[in-house]
């Protein structure tokens, strides 16, 4: 455009030099030197219209084609000149324009099939900017983190997510993977990695759930163990019971002295039966039927399960304290299977308190849910994962069979949960329906 600017000028001035010299050889009325002047007027028109065709528009239509590649326009061509040097530039130049949108069609269409296998992928992404604020992810994400959808994440830092999944990742250095047990009983393997974009690192998460494989390759293990068990433990005590009932009994028709060997023996027999009732107790574990569900009103099922309870809450100076939602929620649940979990999470509360203390149990209606919360002495921060790991107990004598029962109940039901103990001293065990 500033060349085509100049020319205009310099042509204008030729020009009016060549009008103002004409004007004063008209005066002197010399006629062959008018018509020198007129036809010097006349070829400097036509160089200047060759000029023009041959040097300005070129250049011209080059300049506009950098304009397109400025405002990345890859539709529009340039048109052909009738000057050979700019039309081969021109040519070179449509090549170029052609190739940069096969390239950016490719781009977008490369793009396209990411977000959409991203979206459809069961691992969750997130994506950070520099700023490590969150990107993108998908829906996997947000339901690992616990929330509605992962629009509610953008723009904010790992640390304003509460989540405890999100807490455990801003423990995760870059280039690194591993496997965070929750206390949730969820497990996932994470990786944090950076990717390249425009020239910068930006940093990414996948987030892998392993929850159902763990279990299950847990559950084959300790089936096998429990059966090997049970079935040695039984044997054995058949055998050990059938002999000492037939030497207690031959020992009866004895005078009083073998009173003191008949009570052993007694004794040794019990011992045999809570033997076999001790390893029931873990064959109990890998039987567990299925759940027989129907509607019910979960407010009236949490009231008939505390009636079990009230007695032994009420000998430890503990108070059963109920904040049920006015309307009662409605669920599909195996009466009778749910009661023996909620026995259990009231049990554990009480023995954590052991004395003098509270329970709330709460329902609500939106979300769907039931929390039993305690004062009791809490939950350490490393044992929180182990919780729902096969025979993990805190207790002396304690089998770790509880909570392993309530989680396969749980997870038969398709209920989500977790155990945590909140920073005001308060352990929450929470389902969600």
């Amino acid at each position: 455009m500033r060349i085509k600017g100049l020319f205009w000028i310099l042509s204008f001035l030729l020009v009016a030099t060549l009008a103002t010299l004409s004007y004063y050889v008209f005066r002197s009325l010399d006629f062959y030197l008018f018509l020198m002047v007129e036809l010097l007027v006349l070829f400097t028109a036509i160089y200047l219209w060759f000029f023009y065709r041959r040097i300005v528009k070129p250049l011209q239509i080059i300049g506009d084609g950098m304009e397109l590649l400025k405002e990345q326009d890859f539709s529009s061509r340039l048109r052909d000149v009738g000057q050979p040097e700019a039309d081969r530039i021109v040519e070179v130049f449509n090549k170029m324009m052609d190739r940069l949108k096969d390239e950016r069609l490719h781009v977008r269409e490369q793009n396209h099939f990411l977000d959409l296998l991203i979206n459809a992928s069961p691992l969750g992404v997130l994506i950070l900017d520099l700023d490590n604020h969150i990107l993108s992810g998908n829906q996997a994400a947000s339901q690992m983190l616990s929330i509605a959808s992962i629009d509610e994440a953008l723009g904010k830092r790992l640390e304003e997510i509460v989540s405890p999944l999100a807490a455990e990742l801003l423990l995760l250095k870059p280039y690194n993977s591993q496997t965070i047990r929750l206390s949730d009983a969820n497990i996932y393997k994470c990786t944090h990695s950076t990717f390249i974009d425009k020239g910068f690192p930006h940093s990414f998460y996948l987030l892998e759930l392993l929850t159902e494989e763990v279990f299950r390759a847990e559950k084959k293990a300790y089936e096998k163990v429990i059966r090997m068990i049970a079935h040695e433990v039984n044997n054995s005590t058949a055998g050990i019971t059938s002999t000492l009932d037939t030497l207690e009994n031959s020992l009866r028709d004895l005078p009083l002295a073998a009173d003191d060997v008949r009570d052993v023996l007694k004794m040794a027999i019990e011992r045999c039966y809570l033997m076999n009732r001790f390893i029931s107790n873990f064959a109990d574990v890998v039987r567990i039927p299925e759940p027989q569900v129907r509607e019910q009103e979960l407010n009236a099922l949490v009231v008939s399960c505390l009636r079990f309870m009230e007695t032994i809450c009420r000998s430890r100076q503990i108070q059963l304290v109920m904040e049920l939602s006015e309307t009662s929620p409605v669920v599909n649940i195996d009466n009778v299977l749910f009661e023996q979990v909620l026995v259990n999470i009231i049990k554990n509360a009480a023995e954590s308190i052991e004395s003098d203390g509270i329970i709330y149990i709460r329902t609500s209606l939106h979300p769907v849910s039931l929390e039993i919360a305690d004062t009791g002495k809490g939950i350490a921060k490393e044992i929180e994962s182990k919780l729902f790991s096969p025979f993990f107990s805190t207790k002396p004598n304690g089998q770790g069979l509880g909570l392993i029962f309530i989680r396969e109940v749980l997870l038969k039901h398709g209920f989500t949960f977790s155990l945590i103990t909140s920073s005001d001293g308060i352990t929450r065990f929470r389902i969600f329906f």
